[in-house]
């Protein structure tokens, strides 16, 4: 039988597994690859994925959220949300406001500077975007989202266990 490509990536010498060992390495290489790549565009606007990720759900809401609500709506797990709500504030991208109605929640809100650091990553995510999927067809990107939101409901179901 002859090796797959993600076999002959990692140097691996003998078969995986299972298939699903398969296809759980070849999710995580693809990941890697994709984080290094955004990793890399992002810093060259001083910011982190994290950093970004925040910055995209403020401008999506387009009003200030508490912090809590922004730890919620993040792509990847933040673990130390206040650190990083404190960095983009030292950089000048968002600014925290106190609730008049409930001074324990603060809200944090985009600030100028942050909209026009991601009004110039615009362009240049959409081509990264574009050009790290380039290979597949439109076809087959729906296809694939499809297969990961299965995925991921599997494994929704598993945690409520």
């Amino acid at each position: 039988m002859s090796r797959s490509g993600l076999q002959k990536e990692l140097k691996k010498k003998s078969a995986f597994e299972s298939l699903e060992q398969e296809v759980t390495l070849a999710i995580l290489r693809t990941n890697d690859q994709l984080q290094i790549r955004f990793a890399r565009l992002f810093r060259e606007f001083g910011l982190t994925t994290s950093q970004y990720n925040v910055l995209r759900i403020l401008r999506g809401e387009g009003k200030p959220l508490p912090i809590l609500e922004i730890a919620e709506r993040t792509v990847t797990v933040v673990p130390g949300i206040t650190g990083l709500i404190d960095r983009l504030e030292q950089a000048g991208h968002v600014k925290r406001e106190r609730c008049l109605e409930d001074r324990r929640v603060i809200y944090v809100a985009l600030t100028d500077q942050g909209k026009r650091t991601l009004a110039s990553l615009d362009k240049p995510v959409v081509a990264l975007h574009a050009k790290v999927l380039a290979r597949l067809a439109p076809s087959e990107l729906k296809e694939l989202v499809r297969l990961l939101e299965k995925a991921r409901a599997a494994m929704s179901e598993e945690s409520a266990d």
